[in-house]
C-alpha cells in the first residue's frame, strides 16, 4: 500500500465499568465494522479518546485486534503525542504488527513553532522509526491540536519521504483546505472532513473518507463510495448518509453513538468514558435513534 483509499472508521474505545479497555466489545465492534464494509481501521483518533488512553493501553489493545484475528494490513492506528519518543514508540509497534500505517498528529501544544518545527517533528520521526515499513497518514485536526497541518508542509514532507508520507486525514472541515492540499501533494491520498465530502472529494482527486460515523454507518457509506467510483447514479444513497452524519454530528459524536450502541446492544459498558468526558446517557441514544429512525434499522445486536 502506498497510497491508502476507501472508508475508514476511527474505531470507538469501550471502556469497563472500573475504566479499563473493554476487550470483548473492542474486538467484537471492530469485527462488526470491518463486516459492514470499512475498508481500514483507524484505533486510537480522535474517536476513540485516544488522548485519554496510555501508552501501555494502546499498545496493548493493538495487539489484541491482531490475536483476534484481524489483519494488520487493515489497521492504521493512531500514533501522535506531544513527545516524540512516545510517537516513534507507538509508531514503530505499529510497524511491527505490520499495520498498513499509522495516523500521526502534529506535535501540539507548542503551536507558535510553526512548519518549520512540525517538519522536523514528522521528519525525526521517520528518522527514528527508520523503516520502510513505515507509512504515514498526517492528521489535521487544528481545532483540537491547536496546530495545523498546512498544505505546504503536507508537500514538503511528501517531497522529502516520498512513499512514507501517504496520506493526509482533514479534518478542519474546510473543503478549501482540502483542495489545497490535494494540489500541493498530488502524490498524497487525501481523506476530507467526512463523508459529508465524499462525493465532492473523490471526484477532485480524494482517497474516500476516514470519518466517526463509519462506527455505525459502515455499510451505507461503502456502499457510496463504491456506487461513486463505479460512476452510477448516488441520487438515492447520498442523501441519507449525508442526514446520518449530521444526526450523530449533531448529537455529539463519541457520547452519542456510544449511547445508541448501548441501547441497541443492551450492553451498558458503551455508557462509558473517560476523563474528561463525561459519560454517555442511554436518553441520548435513544433520541439519537429515534432521530435516525429507519436509518438506524441495521444497528442490531445479538444479545
Amino acid at each position: 500500500m502506498t497510497r491508502p483509499q476507501g472508508i475508514v472508521a476511527p474505531i470507538l474505545t469501550p471502556f469497563e465499568d472500573d475504566g479499563r479497555i473493554a476487550r470483548d466489545l473492542w474486538v467484537s465492534h471492530a469485527r462488526w465494522v470491518l463486516d459492514q464494509g470499512a475498508h481500514y481501521l483507524s484505533p486510537f483518533g480522535t474517536t476513540g479518546e485516544a488522548l485519554s488512553v496510555s501508552l501501555s493501553e494502546r499498545r496493548q489493545a493493538l495487539e489484541w485486534l491482531v490475536e483476534a484475528g484481524i489483519a494488520s494490513e487493515r489497521l492504521m492506528p493512531g500514533t501522535g503525542l506531544t513527545a516524540l519518543p512516545e510517537t516513534v514508540e507507538l509508531s514503530a509497534h505499529a510497524v511491527e504488527l505490520g499495520c498498513a500505517a499509522v495516523m500521526v498528529l502534529p506535535s501540539f501544544f507548542y503551536t507558535a513553532v510553526g512548519d518549520a518545527g512540525q517538519a522536523r517533528y514528522y521528519s525525526e520521526l521517520i528518522e527514528r522509526v527508520a523503516d520502510p515499513a513505515l507509512k504515514v497518514i498526517l492528521y489535521n485536526i487544528p481545532q483540537n491540536s491547536g496546530v495545523p497541518v498546512s498544505p505546504a508542509l503536507t508537500a514538503r514532507l511528501s517531497e522529502a519521504f516520498p512513499g512514507t508520507v501517504v496520506a493526509y486525514k482533514d479534518s478542519a472541515g474546510s473543503w478549501d483546505n482540502t483542495a489545497a492540499v490535494i494540489a500541493a501533494a498530488p502524490k498524497v491520498a487525501v481523506f476530507p472532513s467526512s463523508e459529508a465530502q465524499l462525493s465532492l472529494g473523490l471526484a477532485n482527486g480524494a482517497a474516500g473518507c476516514i470519518s466517526a460515523s463509519v462506527n455505525l454507518n459502515a455499510a451505507a457509506i461503502r456502499a457510496l463510495y463504491d456506487a461513486i467510483r463505479a460512476g452510477q447514479d448516488t441520487s438515492e444513497l447520498e442523501p441519507g448518509v449525508k442526514t446520518f452524519r449530521k444526526a450523530v454530528q449533531d448529537a455529539g459524536l463519541i457520547p452519542s453513538m456510544k449511547a445508541a450502541l448501548a441501547v441497541r446492544s443492551g450492553d451498558r459498558r458503551w455508557l462509558n468514558l473517560r476523563a474528561p468526558h463525561e459519560n454517555a446517557a442511554e436518553d441520548a441514544g435513544r433520541a439519537l435513534l429515534e432521530a435516525l429512525g429507519p436509518l438506524a434499522g441495521h444497528l442490531r445486536f445479538p444479545a
